[in-house]
């Protein structure tokens, strides 16, 4: 991947949720919200304290991650459509 974020930013690759429910009823493309969990691609460094020491990121690349709902801003790299958010918009980390 030729992107790397900056600062306390990551990009985030958005995992797809299964095509039908428990009981097994097929969920149209309409009615499909978009997911919010992700696999992390790249992170950046860190942010900065006002002092400049740099605080590092609690995640790193290949960790699975939620994220709210309208978090992020997406974008197209290499052709794959990716989301970057700072680090403070995820929620948790799955493991």
């Amino acid at each position: 991947m030729a992107f790397k974020p900056l600062h306390d930013r990551v990009l985030v690759r958005r995992i797809e949720s299964d095509e039908k429910t428990k009981g097994g009823l097929i969920i149209p493309d309409s009615a499909k919200e978009k997911p919010s969990e992700g696999e992390i691609v790249a992170c950046g460094e860190g942010a900065r304290k006002d002092s400049g020491e740099l605080i590092a990121m609690a995640v790193s690349a290949g960790d699975r991650v939620l994220f709210g709902k309208w978090s992020g801003t997406e974008v197209t790299v290499e052709g794959e459509e990716l989301l970057i958010m700072k680090e403070s918009d995820i929620l948790g980390i799955i493991a």
